[in-house]
């Protein structure tokens, strides 16, 4: 067994005490105390997405324990018990202020997950993982960690079905009910659309990170697609997982060793193929950070080719919810994330020699399992696709000079002629005012509005909270009336949301970006063709000019930070409003990282500033 890089405890009775009461406690032999320890880990929450981790992570802290020892082919390492950290759920919290804690809450997971590695000194961890943004900050404190590691999803949950159509239902069938004005369709939806344990089962944040994990080479293909309840997430996989985990430890392979530059090209790839959660290239940035990349859009792929493989070489392969029919129980069914994977790899889309937590190349693989072709129905081939061009398009232009604005192109249901959007600026200074107005005045939204939602990115809200519930509503009220109403703001979506929607657009508006200086009426154009988004006022320089300072005056006069933004009025929402980075670098807290961002107000000549030279002095919430 290769030697870890993990410092043991030495012999000292005083620190040896708990550690022999412990290996007591649970089962462990008490004279393998002062060896490398190996746990698992797992994610709890208050939604049914967390129900069926623990007992994932007890079957496998049982299969490691019997594993565990120091007889012959066994792991001499010391067990510990199993740990979990804590986690907001994001169905229940769209809509509301709390859900401002929901992208806050995967750096929370990567702190108290570090803090669990490294104060633990795992040598070996494996991972039980649920929901949207645990599963990034598992991810992360594991690759800052680089001990042999392994991750498992916990699973999806099965579509609801309305007993009275017999209509597949889910989350976002639910959130799209709340603009029915028949309150009791709305709670008839509630009660059917999600039956059972798991998280989110159409191609949402959730299962495109799970997929993404599993084509990054942290998690074996076939433990991705299965629901929650499959028995084989108990009986099967648990014993899988610690042979896979005891060979990494032999070999010495660790995170850092599976996660390199090709390895997150192929997974960002996949996630176009399956028009997967615009969270991606939120997420991937911090991913790649955690893997020693200190840019992720300079050094593993720039914007200009993330825009060029959408476009003209990846299509969608998945006929999958929220744009298409299907659920990943369907997608389990046809062969799951590995039959995917091999239509790209015969494509030649993905690099299959990169190594994964199976110890195999990803072709080895997907070879072993015997992926399947493509169904056609569920999940198409690369020549005949269930669309021909990716799902995720990044957007530049005027009022995004970041090139950070995001468009999930798969669930664009209208509204683009000849690839062009044009509409007209409707203003809202944050989600609540959107809301009310989606409550109270829905008729007054009209066709080729575009609805403007700001203060809501990672400094302003503060958090980044994600936009389910508007995008949902108002994705109703297109159906329903044939028109189309884009929506853009600064904050972030659910992979849940469909419809004309650009978030992540940059810089946010709490630190001055365009987005700020749009007034009610202006001509927005999002051109698919040139992949730009502008505003057509603003390309004066007098009026921007002239906006700009009035957004300056109000921000001096309000204490150095807009009125319009949200406030932050806990610790946890201070520190994400005074150490938050832009979208582009994964919209993280990183208070003490030298990260730079484009201030057009105060930069020097290399256009970029240090962040707290234009952060708030004060902040009269606090």
């Amino acid at each position: 067994m290769t030697k870890s890089s993990i410092v043991t405890i030495d012999r000292h009775p005083g620190r040896s005490s708990q550690t022999i009461g412990i290996a007591r406690a649970i089962g462990a032999d008490p004279d393998l105390i002062h060896e490398p320890s190996v746990g698992v880990v797992g994610t709890k929450g208050d939604s049914q997405c967390y129900l069926g981790v623990m007992a994932k992570v007890e079957a496998i802290h049982e299969a490691l324990k019997s594993r565990v020892g120091a007889g012959q082919g066994q792991l001499k390492l010391r067990l510990v018990q199993p740990e979990y950290t804590i986690a907001t759920s994001d169905g229940i919290r769209n809509g509301t202020r709390e859900m401002r804690y929901s992208l806050i809450g995967r750096e929370v997971t990567n702190d108290a997950l570090c803090e669990h590695l490294s104060a633990t000194g795992l040598a070996g961890t494996i991972a039980v993982v649920a929901c949207d943004k645990p599963p990034v900050g598992t991810l992360a404190a594991l690759l800052e960690h680089n001990e042999p590691a392994i991750i498992m999803s916990d699973g999806a949950i099965h579509p609801g079905k309305d007993p009275k159509t017999g209509e597949a239902l889910d989350i976002v069938t639910a959130y799209q009910a709340a603009q029915h004005p028949d309150v009791a369709f709305r709670d008839h939806i509630a009660c059917h659309a999600c039956p059972g344990i798991g998280s989110c089962g159409g191609m949402f944040t959730y299962n495109t990170m799970q997929t993404f994990i599993g084509v990054v080479g942290m998690q074996p293909l076939h433990m991705v697609a299965p629901a929650s309840d499959d028995p084989r997430r108990v009986k099967e996989f648990p014993a899988e997982l610690v042979g896979h985990l005891a060979n990494l430890i032999a070999k010495g392979l660790r995170p850092r060793d599976i996660v390199v530059r090709d390895s997150l090209r192929n997974a960002v790839i996949v996630a176009m193929a399956v028009g997967g959660s615009t969270n991606v290239v939120l997420h991937v940035p911090e991913i790649a950070r955690a893997a020693g990349f200190a840019d992720f859009w300079k050094e593993v792929m720039t914007p200009e080719e993330f825009n060029h493989l959408s476009q003209h070489v990846v299509p969608v392969l998945t006929d999958a919810r929220p744009y298409g029919k299907y659920s990943m129980v369907d997608i389990d069914a046809v062969g799951g994330v590995q039959a995917i994977v091999r239509e790209l790899l015969d494509a030649g889309l993905l690099n299959g020699e990169v190594m994964t937590c199976t110890g195999e190349t990803l072709a080895s693989q997907v070879k072993r399992l015997g992926a399947k072709k493509a169904d056609g129905t569920v999940v198409h081939s690369v020549d005949k696709p269930y669309k021909p061009t990716g799902g995720l398009r990044l957007l530049g232009g005027n009022l995004s000079p970041e090139f950070s604005a995001i468009l999930k192109l798969a669930g664009v249901e209208g509204g683009l002629e000849n690839n062009v959007f044009r509409g007209r600026a409707r203003i809202f200074e944050g989600e609540r005012s959107l809301l009310e107005a989606l409550d109270k005045r829905p008729e007054a939204f009209q066709d080729n509005d575009i609805v403007i939602v700001r203060y809501e990115g990672p400094t302003g809200a503060p958090g980044m909270p994600e936009m389910l519930d508007p995008t949902s509503r108002i994705t109703t009220l297109c159906r329903d009336r044939g028109i189309t109403i884009a929506l853009m703001t600064d904050a972030r979506f659910s992979g849940g949301s469909v419809g004309l929607v650009i978030g992540h657009v940059g810089p946010e508006a709490a630190l001055g970006g365009p987005i700020a200086f749009i007034e009610d009426g202006d001509e927005i154009v999002a051109d698919l063709n040139k992949n730009e988004l502008n505003c057509t006022a603003l390309a004066d320089p007098a009026v921007l000019a002239r906006r700009k300072a009035a957004w300056e005056k109000a921000v001096a006069a309000n204490g150095g930070i807009h009125p319009n933004c949200g406030d932050a009025d806990t610790r946890l929402l201070r520190r994400a409003r005074l150490s938050a980075v832009p979208a582009t670098r994964g919209g993280g807290l990183h208070p003490n990282r030298e990260v730079w961002v484009r201030d057009p107000r105060k930069a020097d000549k290399s256009g970029f500033v240090p962040k707290n030279k234009y952060r708030p002095q004060s902040d009269k919430a606090f």
